[in-house]
């Protein structure tokens, strides 16, 4: 005959992985619920953005899509335009929706990368009389750093940006101080000055998720910006969420599931940018010297999560790949001399590029 303590025990056992069973479900269950419930609020803030940013801003809706998609994916921004398309008010725009802390900093050729990142000052302890150094933050310590003309300013400064981009770090001293969660860089750039400019690495280029064109306003848009901007009225901005929670929305937006299709046709579309190997496209071997590299592949799913969870769905689709691609594709490739002999631009290439997707799926 078996113990009493031996039986006893297994006969309680199954009661027991019952209870440990039914409360693993319970937490799952809570977890997809609260999942849904973020699912809508994405979708909710995602709404009421659009709607602030349209007091101030007439049209570039394309623009306020690509930066709600970078600001869920918790990517950086590249805005291109010419003199006189509010990109730095759009930016402050989104800044004060948000609720964010926000600094401004406008590239020069004589900014040092002490005035981005922060400097240390030697200061005197009145009780000890000892001198200590000090380490002053720069204004890339906040959570959203507008870099304005960011090409007006020589490599060297903008490499400044290089480790807050990437690490959401910056190390002064032999000392890495980490950056304040959630932490975008939105930067401007003007495309027709050249004197006085310097090209953005691609090391750089290659940080930021998206590349945003703004363009001329159409007649009616114009005509709306003339009338708003000439009276007195001014636009307050609501705060339509909060730091902490803008996190929480991020971090729902990377437990969104991507389909394995989906995310090879992600890699195959980044792949087939490269003029080297079986997956290059036709119009890239023609026209590309360099293609994308990893990073593409993962903003493109990334993007993709971000626009299906702004519109409250669960699952992103290949339309949503396709959707984001020229902005996550076009500053990765650089063209060559056939290229601009034939009047071809990256955004035309992936066109041609997107086309030939439509047979993949």
């Amino acid at each position: 005959m078996e113990p009493i303590a031996d039986t006893c025990t297994e006969i309680r056992t199954p009661a027991a992985g019952r209870r440990e069973t039914t409360q693993r479900m319970s937490s799952t269950e809570t977890a997809v619920n609260r999942d849904i419930e973020l699912l809508d609020r994405v979708a909710e803030v995602s709404a009421a953005l659009r709607s602030e940013v349209e007091k101030r801003i007439i049209g570039q809706r394309d623009v306020v899509e690509g930066l709600l998609t970078a600001l869920l994916a918790n990517g950086h921004a590249f805005l291109v335009g010419v003199p006189g398309l509010a990109k730095t008010l759009l930016v402050q725009t989104v800044a004060e929706a948000l609720d964010l802390d926000f600094s401004r900093i406008q590239f020069t050729p004589d900014l040092m990368p002490t005035d981005i990142t922060g400097t240390e000052v030697i200061e005197e302890d009145r009780t000890t009389g000892r001198r200590v150094f000090r380490f002053i933050k720069g204004p890339v310590f906040a959570n959203i750093v507008l870099a304005d003309e960011i090409n007006r300013t020589p490599p060297k400064t903008q490499a400044a940006l290089l480790q807050a981009m990437q690490e959401r770090a910056v190390t002064a001293a032999g000392e890495t101080y980490p950056l304040a969660p959630p932490f975008f860089v939105l930067a401007t750039q003007n495309p027709i000055e050249q004197e006085g400019t310097y090209p953005l690495p691609e090391a750089q280029l290659d940080r930021f998720m998206l590349e945003l064109p703004i363009t001329y306003p159409s007649r009616s848009e114009e005509e709306e910006v003339a009338m708003r901007t000439t009276g007195n009225a001014e636009t307050d901005i609501r705060s339509v969420v909060s730091a902490s929670e803008l996190i929480e929305l991020q971090q729902l937006v990377r437990r969104i599931p991507a389909p394995p299709s989906l995310v090879s046709f992600a890699v195959r579309l980044a792949r087939a940018t490269r003029p080297v190997g079986d997956e290059c496209a036709a119009v890239t071997r023609r026209y590309v010297s360099w293609g994308a590299g990893p990073r593409a592949s993962q903003f493109l799913v990334l993007g993709a999560k971000a626009r299906a969870a702004a519109r409250g769905s669960a699952m992103p689709s290949f339309e949503d790949v396709r959707a984001v691609a020229p902005a996550v594709l076009a500053h990765r490739l650089v063209l060559n001399f056939e290229a601009e002999a034939d009047g071809r631009g990256t955004r035309d290439v992936i066109g041609e590029l997107l086309q030939e997707s439509q047979a993949w799926t």
